[in-house]
């Protein structure tokens, strides 16, 4: 077993703009910490690469004093400069295959998928998991319909590497998604838009757990 598939169940993937106001990426990562998360991604959209890095290696100095794994979206190339365990890449990024080449084979490459046949197509280009969704509708992709549970359920029985989803998961809906397969499960807006960070993390872990 990998140590994503060993490690992880609850994904948090970064909302900033639903807590910097009220609290400093430090304290989110200690809140993730508390609740039981073993990893982070940072994905943070529109900001300048100096800027990016700089924030990078913030959530590295602070997801190593917690034992946190911590993925980059997007950008294999702040993930090499920052010393994250990985990077997660879209359907619109470098090709999986390339972004291991600048990160080594022991790196976690993470790919998208909207479909099965994208789902295998990741894992045979290399990913050390695939996420499918967006599940339901969310906030963090306007206008986009949820793909549902069918897809997921197809995607966990066909594909050897650990599977994540994502996309409008919620404490209200994570148990069908559990039953539909799910065990490694992305969150932004029901993590970080919480009041309580720490306990929302909690609650989703342990219904990932229970199983």
């Amino acid at each position: 077993m990998s140590q994503f598939a060993e490690l992880v169940d609850i994904y948090p993937v970064t909302g900033r703009e639903l807590f910097i106001d009220r609290m400093t990426d430090a304290q989110a990562i200690a809140a993730l910490a508390e609740g039981g998360a073993r990893i982070v991604q940072l994905r943070q959209k529109n900001m300048g690469d100096q800027e990016l890095f700089r924030l990078a290696v913030l959530y590295r100095e602070e997801t190593r004093k917690h034992g946190m794994m911590l993925i980059i979206n997007d950008r294999p190339d702040i993930a090499l400069a920052c010393g994250a365990d990985g990077v997660h890449l879209g359907l619109g990024d470098l090709p999986i295959s390339e972004a291991r080449k600048i990160l080594g084979p022991e790196a976690v490459v993470g790919g998208s998928s909207h479909t099965v046949e994208q789902a295998l197509q990741a894992e045979a280009q290399g990913a050390s998991y695939v996420n499918i969704g967006p599940l339901f509708a969310t906030a963090t992709k306007p206008g986009v319909a949820g793909i549902g549970l069918e897809p997921l359920r197809q995607v966990v029985d066909q594909v050897r590497i650990p599977v994540t989803c994502m996309g409008g998961i919620t404490e209200a809906n994570i148990a069908p998604v559990v039953e539909a397969g799910a065990r490694h499960v992305g969150v932004v807006g029901a993590i970080f838009g919480a009041e309580d960070m720490a306990g929302a993390t909690a609650r989703l872990a342990g219904a990932i757990r229970r199983v």
